[in-house]
């Protein structure tokens, strides 16, 4: 059995939907971090299949521009958690109440 572009459609579904439970559920921001990476990991997946369907470059190199905004992403935003963790000595998006004004 041959993996075709609905399998990878499929997967990348099922790993965006679990990110965006994890994003509207969880309270700890170091979960809704992992949880916003799961998501664009998924778009990349579907971004290297439609690439593959088509035949062309084009998906693997919007992938490639994805990564390399996540990993700058991934960088800035570890810092604000590193940052709001010191300072509020909590993980929890609750507490963050200053933020709001």
């Amino acid at each position: 059995m041959a993996l075709t572009v609905d399998h990878y459609l499929f997967l990348s579904a099922a790993l965006f939907i679990i990110g965006m439970m994890g994003v509207l559920i969880r309270r700890n921001i170091l979960i809704i971090f992992l949880c916003v990476e799961l998501m664009m990991t998924a778009v990349n997946i579907t971004l290297v299949a439609f690439g593959r369907e088509t035949n062309t470059l084009y998906g693997q190199g919007f992938a490639l521009f994805t990564i390399a905004v996540a990993a700058a992403e991934a960088a800035v935003g570890l810092a604000i958690i590193l940052m709001l963790s010191r300072r509020f000595r909590s993980v929890d998006v609750d507490e963050f109440t200053i933020l709001r004004d």
